[in-house]
């Protein structure tokens, strides 16, 4: 038996897999090219997928192709919910440097509407670790800072796999998150404690499919080229 096995394994077809075929995408020609099964959804166009977390239309200002936070409008979320997923999103703080540490070009992205990658003027600004640009907020500061110079624009790759709940609301398998800044990993596969929270510690509270926020902290942040793969 074990000779029979050991032959077996000498022949190179048996650990080879055929079925199924792995399905062909178009990646698109250079870095940030929206994948061919991807979701756009911001067009740089109009805000059709948002809407404000306070209801109604998103209010924001759409100006040479990107979104540009309104301050006072409030947060605004994509009416489609998201579970995993793959998401690009390219954002910008403002040229004219006002403020310092959490008042400088502040903005968050809300995977699932509870879990925030920070948007923050980095570049040259001092506030607490995990707080700064690409931050768990609150969790995980970033392995490095990546972030660019003012009035430049930035990208983040994000690769969230979604928390699972047993029936009694329980977590069984806590969210992850994988963030590449400017194309450089700065969150490697982290295990969130919980949602974001601003005071207290980070707890888990049973969700199914949520929106994706982007976050009005009062600063002209903009966004442009976002899409979505849900994984």
């Amino acid at each position: 038996m074990g000779d029979t096995y050991s032959q077996e394994l000498k022949d190179p077809t048996v650990t080879e897999i055929w079925e199924p075929v792995v399905r062909k995408i178009d990646p698109g020609k250079q870095y940030g090219d929206v994948p061919s099964d991807a979701l756009v959804l911001f067009n740089g166009k109009n805000l059709d997928v948002w809407e404000s977390v306070k209801g109604g239309k998103a209010l924001w200002d759409i100006s040479q192709g990107a979104m540009l936070v309104k301050p006072g409008t409030g947060d605004i979320r994509t009416k489609q919910s998201f579970g995993s997923a793959q998401l690009h999103i390219e954002w910008k703080s403002p040229s004219g440097i006002k403020g310092e540490g959490q008042g400088r070009g502040n903005s968050g992205i809300f995977l699932q509407e509870r879990y925030e990658v920070q948007v923050l003027d980095s570049y040259e600004s001092k506030t607490y670790s995990n707080g700064q640009a690409g931050s768990i907020y609150k969790q995980y500061p970033p392995l490095v800072n990546a972030t660019k110079s003012p009035g430049e624009w930035q990208t983040y790759d994000i690769i969230f796999k979604a928390p699972v709940f047993n029936e009694r609301g329980e977590v069984t398998h806590p969210a992850t998150v994988t963030v590449l800044h400017n194309g450089v990993l700065i969150q490697n596969n982290v295990t969130l404690w919980g949602g974001t929270e601003y005071r207290g510690l980070p707890t888990y509270r049973a969700h199914g499919k949520a929106p994706i926020i982007l976050q009005d902290h009062g600063d002209l942040v903009e966004y442009k080229n976002i899409w979505i793969r849900e994984l």
